[in-house]
């Protein structure tokens, strides 16, 4: 199954190489974006079939951009024949600095911060302090882990967040009496937490970085802009979740106890985790004040814990790099579409100025959240958000929507509200390995929150962009 697989991933670009430019929608295609059309259909196939690890296929999208797309790739790809309609070869430093890429470095940045929390116990110790206030009972302890999972989710990978929460869990929901259906409600609040939490900030999710890949300029959004609005919307899908969860799955167990046994490390080294933990959150709000921008603030904790000793290069190795090297595949696919001007030709080949804006930002939104429950969120973004900027900036009517900005925020939401299904995303498929959790529950929620969340993101941005807060 594999090697069949294998085989249409790589014969169905091989066939659109092959095939007469006329037989494209797009009108006056060059060579190059023929070859960028191939390169994007093998990505998505590769993506959403698996053939290969994800991060393998982005490695596999830079290497063949550098081969038969750049300035000092194979001989035979650069126009030996100097033809007419050719188009214009990408400069092979520009896809070898998508692996360096300041959002990358961001990304790198919020690892560092994730490992050292994790390494000397700040999770779980603040996990400890913030459940005290929820008591007993099943309906607020649930509230509480969905807080704290949410929290945690802002600034570090929604997986390791999903696992450490519900290994905390774990003892409670074996507790429960047989068809208590206050058990799956635990069980869904953590992953639904964690993808809802990750929106919060910019490193709370690769989306979200690959977003801000594609906002500069007057669009750009510092970290505290996103976290003003981020926040807000997570707090809200936070709430409409436990609304949710509690009426569907009340619990008929009346009281449960949550064992937490956790203290603060007092060493030296833990202490300066601590402060630059919180050191580097507060530059990232006050950018506005001291100037550095949030990618140049990431390698400030990146520099202090290797200086310190407090990562060594043994927890290097623990570093999720396959998350990195997705997240460059996705830049060096959108640097492809973009120089190539294959992404404006797109867009410019359907009429969308005909289209009501509402209906444009509506289908996007929708079509992400589609795919997102389909195949990796990152994937999804990565394949999209390349030619949603180009459709906001090349479509006039959008303009009075806020553009680019709308559309790409409102479908970087939709992209972590894709949850309706195991495979949807890590968190989902760790708590449906509980097993207090059906794939019934978990889509019975999912779609629910997936359709309120894209009204509210929009409602949320469009709000935003009429007081011009971003």
């Amino acid at each position: 199954m594999r090697s069949i697989k294998l085989l249409a991933c790589i014969a169905v670009p091989m066939l659109i190489l092959f095939l007469p430019t006329e037989l494209f929608p797009v009108t006056g295609l060059t060579v190059i974006e023929k070859r960028v059309i191939a390169l994007f259909v093998m990505a998505a196939l590769f993506w959403v079939l698996e053939p290969i690890p994800i991060y393998a296929t982005s490695v596999l999208i830079i290497v063949l951009e550098l081969i038969m797309l750049s300035d000092n790739g194979l001989l035979i790809f650069r126009n030996p024949g100097k033809a007419e309609g050719f188009g214009e070869l990408l400069d092979y430093k520009a896809i070898f600095a998508t692996f360096a890429s300041p959002i990358i470095l961001l990304f790198l940045g919020g690892f560092f911060l994730a490992m050292a929390a994790t390494k000397f116990r700040l999770d779980q110790n603040l996990a400890r302090i913030m459940l005290k206030p929820f008591g007993n009972k099943p309906k607020n302890v649930m509230l509480g882990l969905m807080i704290i999972t949410a929290v945690f989710s802002m600034f570090m990978s929604n997986t390791a967040t999903t696992a450490m929460m519900l290994s905390i869990l774990a003892p409670v929901l074996a507790l429960f009496p047989a068809g208590d259906r206050g058990k799956t409600a635990l069980a869904l609040s953590i992953p639904l937490a964690a993808n809802i939490g990750g929106i919060g900030t910019p490193i709370g999710t690769p989306p979200n970085a690959i977003a801000l890949k594609y906002l500069t300029g007057d669009q750009a959004i510092s970290f505290g802009q996103w976290m003003s609005f981020g926040i807000p919307y997570v707090v809200i899908m936070l709430l409409i979740g436990w609304i949710l969860l509690s009426a569907w799955y009340p619990a008929a167990t009346t009281s449960i106890r949550l064992d937490i046994k956790s203290s603060f490390i007092k060493s030296g080294k833990a202490r300066i985790v601590y402060i630059t933990f919180i050191g580097t959150i507060l530059l990232w709000l006050t950018d506005f004040i001291h100037g550095m921008n949030s990618y140049v603030i990431a390698m400030i904790p990146v520099a202090v814990f290797i200086t310190t000793g407090i990562i060594t290069k043994d927890d290097l190795k623990k570093i999720s790099w396959d998350v990195l090297w997705l997240v460059s595949g996705g830049i060096a696919l959108g640097l492809a579409m973009e120089k190539s001007g294959l992404a404006r030709n797109l867009v410019n080949s359907i009429p969308f100025a005909s289209y009501s804006p509402y209906i444009i930002v509506a289908g996007s939104s929708l079509l992400t959240l589609i795919m997102a429950n389909f195949m990796s969120h990152t994937a999804t973004a990565n394949l999209l958000m390349p030619i949603l900027a180009a459709l906001g900036t090349s479509v006039g009517n959008l303009t009075g929507m806020g553009g680019v900005t709308t559309l790409i925020l409102t479908a970087t939401m939709a992209a972590s509200l894709g949850m309706s299904l195991p495979i949807s995303t890590p968190p989902n498929a760790l708590a449906h390995g509980t097993g207090a959790v059906s794939t019934s529950n978990m889509a019975r929620v999912g779609v629910v929150i997936g359709l309120v969340g894209l009204v509210i993101a929009f409602l949320t941005i469009y709000i935003l962009r009429l007081v011009n807060f971003i």
